[in-house]
């Protein structure tokens, strides 16, 4: 069959089409959402597990992972390459004290980085062919209005997390950018000022991280693999949470490690990093929510 190459023309009015028919499933998914919250019955139920559990869920991560290594390697590449991009504007700008809550931060935001990684993992369990194609399915499901909601409540928690650090900051250490890297790490870890802003920032960035893993770690694999709304979602997280306390604290220490891991060797680690925690979220719904 013979094909043409298009004129940008009609290229871009195809790219359009494609958007005003994305927006429009949206705004149907979020309808039929609506429609479906009030057919249920109840709360779904939500099973209790153990810290051994995560054996047997990082042992199907890493089989997950083995299994489209090339393709989940090809679509994270780019978390390494943002990180730097940040860490170079950080240092552009005189923004050093914003480096780490933007790196910190980024575990707020990492379920919607992973969603793709849960589609593949949910489509290898249907015994599917997998690439990374398959991770764009996401704009085609039945949830995508809640799944976009729930992305713009973890951005909107984020942008309010770097706002919460930069008045921490401001307050302990003024508002003067640091002069050079040596003098700000001084100021941090040598002064009376320093160890204020590391205690309540650590102690808010504890908060804003609890509050983002509740509403989230459920939600995100639940939207893909159930046909509900984004309310029950989010109560079923929080549910799963307050259900498993020790078992999702430390599981949040593992998230936490992790990135900063490979976050450590200039963002390279994210690459194997991420792909190893999306994949492993999926099996932990799956321990968590009885089909």
């Amino acid at each position: 069959m013979a094909t043409t190459i298009r004129n940008p023309l009609e290229w871009g009015w195809d790219q359009c089409r494609h958007a005003v028919a994305a927006l429009d499933a949206i705004g149907r998914s979020w309808d039929h959402a609506e429609e479906r919250e009030r057919d249920l019955a109840g709360p779904l139920p939500v099973r209790r597990i153990n810290i051994a559990s995560f054996r047997e869920i990082f042992v199907r991560a890493a089989a997950d992972f083995g299994a489209y290594r090339t393709d989940v390697v090809f679509l994270c590449v780019i978390y390494p390459v943002v990180g730097l991009v940040l860490a170079r504007f950080m240092f552009g700008y005189h923004l050093l004290p914003m480096l780490f809550p933007l790196a910190s931060g980024f575990a707020l935001v990492g379920p919607i980085a992973a969603i793709g990684l849960y589609e593949m993992s949910r489509q290898r369990e249907l015994g599917n062919q997998v690439t990374w194609v398959n991770a764009l399915a996401v704009l085609r499901a039945p949830n995508l209005g809640a799944i976009v909601g729930l992305g713009l409540i973890l951005v909107a928690v984020f942008l309010i997390w770097i706002a919460t650090a930069y008045g921490i900051q401001t307050a302990t250490l003024g508002p003067e950018p640091p002069r050079s890297i040596g003098g700000f790490l001084a100021a941090v870890f040598t002064t009376p000022a320093g160890w204020t802003m590391i205690v309540i920032g650590i102690g808010a960035g504890f908060l804003f991280a609890v509050f983002a893993m509740a509403i989230s770690v459920i939600s995100f694999p639940l939207l893909l693999d159930r046909d509900i709304g984004l309310g029950t979602a989010i109560q079923t997280s929080v549910r799963a949470v307050l259900a498993n306390p020790l078992p999702m604290a430390v599981w949040g220490v593992i998230v936490a490690a992790g990135l900063v891991l490979g976050a450590i060797p200039l963002f390279v680690g994210l690459i194997v990093v991420i792909p190893i925690l999306g994949h492993a979220t999926w099996h932990l719904y799956r321990a968590i929510v009885p089909r």
